[in-house]
């Protein structure tokens, strides 16, 4: 690596860090359950926004009426947005007379984001009208995160109430995420957007001549708009098929880093937010510790992978060292604007925190450098993971976590002074299993059929990566793809759908249900015995639970493609 790589880690590392504490003290205001200076100010439109959807705002919320209402909002989002699509034609704001999308395609955008996965397996500038990008798609990227924020919130009530019956009102939850942090801030990070050359307009297509003195026609539309939310909510559906590679949605250095620094901001900043609302700002600065752990390592040795270049070319008569004159490397599919440290530490943190943005192409990356963004989505997404479904992954881990040392003493496991019985272990492990079960049971199925295996470009040991890394992405609601597999047809758009769907909602309503277990106990104080969970050690522990759970779990299905195509590269065979 050198030394221009390590600047820009270190570089994005100190600016995150540096905004976690901020967000995450405004976010525990806007959640607080007592009035202050943050919802004072926007009580008017709260206030609003209830009596125009009939809510009433003071009742509390049991964990089923919470899991119930989140649950046929979103189904309900999915039919929205796929009626959307399938009858853009006759609706406004279509300049371009886009026909209506087809019956599969639609639907497997309506899942993907409405469960902010937004896989997409069609080109955004010749399919979606302004009108279904702005009202469908762009929406869904408010409500899908406010989704995840809110079921957190309500885990997090779980561990700090006391026996109580209640979670919270997932209608307040969801209209304060959106109210107070996902608008206000997109909209900060849209005009940084603009300023940088990124599009915003709803004017047609425009036809231009080119230096060859041909005629090229260049996309337009309301793109700074949804951009910053996809990144800000870690959506990642893109406005234009290049997603962040196009010039038109991130087009300068700068642009690039405000995008990497939106991804995580929120999901880092939730960290600080858990710690203030359970009364121990330790235990939250522990869950960041984890995340980091986990995270630098692999970003530097994937960028290490994408510097070192390949290694099938370095018994030739080529270049790839950096020089004054040229970054040296793998710079196959990424953007000269950017080179290969911008590049390899936005497909870390775009798949570390869920978001699926790209802004190069993956299926380029080295074998080794392939691997990681693989790594990362396999492990459940709980390495910053999407907003507020990260950190609620993270805590089953935790559950976890404190089991397994409370059987290594012979102790009733405690986490955050309540006790961890046989029904919480029971949904934490189907929050961190059932993303496992469905890479292999799906890669399985995707590999034996042969409308599967028809969309791969290249076969052998690539295909099989490309297979495994669409699986991955839309079983861990991530949306990025390597590339190189066809998956806009009947077979992948509803194998993936279904992965998507099962990868988010039933997670979610099993931490919903922990939750609800977890209010209505008393809080038991810690004992000599009791595992300390704000320690190195218990970020050790932690660190390592994630890692055997979410990889070695289904270790033959994680490494066995990248390694053979690591081989292959060696040995030319």
């Amino acid at each position: 690596m050198t030394t221009n790589d390590f600047l820009q880690i270190g570089l994005y590392l100190v600016v995150l860090l540096a905004l976690v504490k901020p967000m995450g003290h405004y976010m525990a205001l806007v959640f607080a359950d007592e009035p202050n200076r943050v919802t004072r100010f926007g009580a008017g439109a709260e206030r609003l926004l209830y009596r125009l959807a009939g809510v009433r705002s003071d009742e509390d919320m049991g964990w089923k009426r919470y899991a119930l209402a989140m649950l046929v909002f979103n189904v309900a989002g999915v039919a929205f947005v796929y009626l959307l699509q399938r009858t853009q034609q006759w609706l406004p704001l279509n300049p371009q007379h886009f026909a209506a999308v087809a019956p599969d395609s639609a639907m497997n955008t309506a899942v993907s984001f409405v469960t902010n996965t937004n896989w997409q397996g069609y080109s955004g500038e010749s399919t979606m009208s302004y009108l279904t990008q702005a009202l469908g798609l762009a929406v869904q990227n408010f409500l899908s995160a406010a989704t995840g924020i809110a079921v957190l919130i309500a885990v997090v009530r779980g561990f700090a109430r006391r026996g109580a019956a209640a979670v919270g009102n997932f209608w307040v939850d969801m209209t304060r995420a959106t109210l107070y942090v996902l608008l206000p801030f997109s909209i900060v990070i849209a005009l940084l957007l603009v300023s940088q050359g990124v599009v915003q307009n709803l004017a047609p297509y425009l036809d231009v001549a080119t230096l060859e003195h041909g005629r090229q026609t260049l996309p337009m539309g309301p793109a700074a708009s949804q951009v910053a939310i996809k990144m800000l909510g870690t959506n990642g559906g893109g406005f234009f098929n290049a997603n962040s590679a196009h010039p038109f949605e991130n087009p300068t250095p700068f642009s690039n880093f405000v995008e990497m620094i939106a991804i995580f901001l929120i999901p880092g900043g939730l960290c600080y937010t858990f710690g203030r609302m359970v009364g121990d700002r330790r235990q939250g600065w522990a869950i960041l510790a984890t995340m980091l752990v986990i995270f630098v390592p692999l970003a530097v040795g994937l960028v290490a992978a994408e510097q070192a270049g390949n290694p099938a070319l370095h018994g030739l008569a080529v270049d790839a060292h950096a020089t004054a004159l040229q970054s040296g490397g793998n710079m196959e599919g990424k953007e000269t604007r950017f080179g290969i440290a911008s590049s390899g530490l936005f497909a870390a943190i775009t798949t570390a925190a869920s978001c699926g943005a790209v802004n190069a192409m993956h299926d380029s990356l080295t074998p080794l450098g392939g691997l990681v963004p693989m790594w990362l989505m396999q492990l459940g997404e709980v390495v910053f993971g999407g907003v507020g479904s990260g950190l609620y992954g993270m805590l089953a881990f935790a559950v976890v976590a404190v089991f397994i040392a409370g059987l290594m003493v012979g102790r009733t496991p405690e986490y955050l002074g309540k006790k961890i019985e046989a029904h919480e272990m029971k949904m934490a492990s189907l929050a961190v299993l059932v993303p496992c079960a469905l890479v292999v049971v799906c890669t399985a199925v995707a590999v034996m059929a042969p409308a599967g295996v028809a969309g791969v470009a290249n076969p052998g040991a690539h295909g099989f990566s490309e297979i495994l890394y669409a699986v991955s992405s839309a079983s861990n609601n991530n949306g990025s793809a390597f590339g190189g597999l066809s998956a806009n047809t009947p077979f992948w758009n509803v194998l993936l759908a279904i992965c998507m769907f099962l990868a988010r909602f039933p997670l979610a309503i099993a931490m919903l249900a922990m939750a609800g277990s977890l209010a209505a106990k008393g809080h038991v104080p810690p004992s000599a015995g009791t595992l300390p969970t704000h320690t190195p050690l218990f970020v050790t522990l932690l660190t390592c639970v994630v890692i055997v759970v979410g990889a070695l779990t289904f270790l033959p299905a994680l490494a066995l493609g990248p390694i053979v195509e690591h081989l292959t590269s060696l040995t030319g065979h």
